[in-house]
């Protein structure tokens, strides 16, 4: 049976753990359940499940390191030691995790303590990506040619005079070609290449670790608070955690228009800038900057991070009409990690349900501003349309 083991406790995204520490002061009693989302319909080979299991249950053995511990206390200061601690003794429980197979479709859920199951969704997704191709046995490119596809990527970002950080981990083709692709960019990126939303690559590479917060943030926030209050109360329970660090808003958990009407003066002054990942950048670009300026505050002293589904064409005509109206930066993903000459994998895990500190599951959803990337249940995003006036 082919493996794959992860090699690190940080060999994950960011976010994950700066929610995870949010959570954990905040929510320690809440309760999620994930539910791996295969969009690109694949069909995964006889005896996947079992590999993927066997994969699972050795991450138990994964630990925070001392000197993973020192480079957090070090890049990550709003950290607090309390929370690396809890890391130090954080193992991940296979128990959580619910695999199955019915011919070649997968099944996973995951289900727990909200603070221990936040960190399970990225290494299960590049777990399932990286044995889908090994026991498909597809051959991807060379280590020589990943890195000249990436070298070539980077120079041509630079003569854009942009900046670039990393996004790939959760559908990378490998954390072998993650690895030669953090390189390349390492190697070539100059003053355009700022950063990576992996934290154990970040280490690696002495870069810096990006990352904010995740829309299961604000799902969650639905579930407690209710639909009109999940944007509100998610952003001020943010900055009570973080005091203005990691001041970058994601914004489209329930449509873009419904959180400029509450991203009021008090938060847009707060927050650093804001997160695209979905709906025509363009359009989100205008949008935010017309926001900026109605609440008077000058476009050019916030940032947008551009982070969805990202290629070079994309990323100029982005770059063209943001230039001198609004700070711009961008994520890059798939397009970096999995550009191994193999089609990538659709694949998404989101949460699906919430468990407050007291009450009950409640099923949770995300609007997104692609009407055709809508999460949840039928009636659970009726609902949500009609209390937040959301018209298609």
């Amino acid at each position: 049976m082919q493996k794959f083991y992860l090699a690190s406790l940080l060999d994950n995204d960011f976010y994950k753990f700066t929610m995870q520490f949010a959570v954990v002061r905040l929510f320690p009693r809440a309760k999620a359940k994930y539910h791996f989302i295969n969009r690109g319909n694949h069909r995964f080979p006889e005896g996947f499940a079992a590999a993927l299991q066997e994969s699972v249950d050795a991450m138990c053995n994964l630990k925070l390191t001392k000197q993973e511990r020192q480079f957090l206390a070090g890049a990550c200061p709003y950290l607090p030691p309390t929370y690396l601690d809890f890391l130090e003794g954080y193992r991940y429980n296979p128990n959580e995790v619910h695999i199955q197979q019915s011919g070649g479709e997968l099944l996973v859920a995951v289900e727990g303590y909200w603070y221990r199951t936040i960190l399970w969704e990225v290494p299960l997704l590049c777990m399932i990506s990286e044995l889908y191709y090994k026991l498909n046995n597809l051959q991807r490119i060379s280590d020589a040619e990943v890195y000249a596809v990436t070298k070539e990527k980077i120079e041509n970002y630079n003569q854009l005079g942009i900046t670039i950080a990393e996004f790939g981990t959760r559908r990378r083709h490998s954390y072998e070609v993650h690895k030669i692709v953090m390189r390349a960019l390492q190697e070539n990126g100059g003053a355009s290449f700022v950063g990576t939303s992996n934290v154990h690559f970040a280490q690696l590479y002495r870069t810096k670790p990006i990352g904010t917060h995740a829309h299961e943030w604000f799902m969650f926030h639905a579930a407690k608070y209710g639909y009109k209050m999940a944007n509100s109360m998610a952003l001020e329970h943010w900055t009570e955690t973080y005091r203005g660090d990691l001041g970058i808003a994601l914004s489209d958990t329930f449509t873009t228009n419904v959180f400029f009407q509450q991203f009021d003066k008090k938060f847009a002054k707060l927050f650093d800038g804001v997160r695209h990942d979905s709906g025509d950048p363009i359009d989100f670009a205008e949008a935010t900057i017309a926001h900026y300026k109605s609440l008077g505050i000058d476009p050019l002293s916030k940032t947008i991070i551009f982070s969805d589904g990202l290629n070079y064409e994309k990323v100029k005509r982005i770059a063209d009409f943001a230039k001198g109206k609004i700070g711009i930066s961008f994520g890059i993903g798939t397009n970096f990690t999995n550009d191994a000459g193999l089609p990538p994998m659709n694949i998404v895990m989101k949460l699906t349900e919430a468990y407050p500190e007291c009450g009950r599951w409640t099923n949770v959803v995300k609007l997104s501003d692609e009407k055709g990337k809508y999460t949840g249940d039928a009636g659970s995003i009726a609902l949500a349309k009609t209390i937040l006036q959301i018209e298609d």
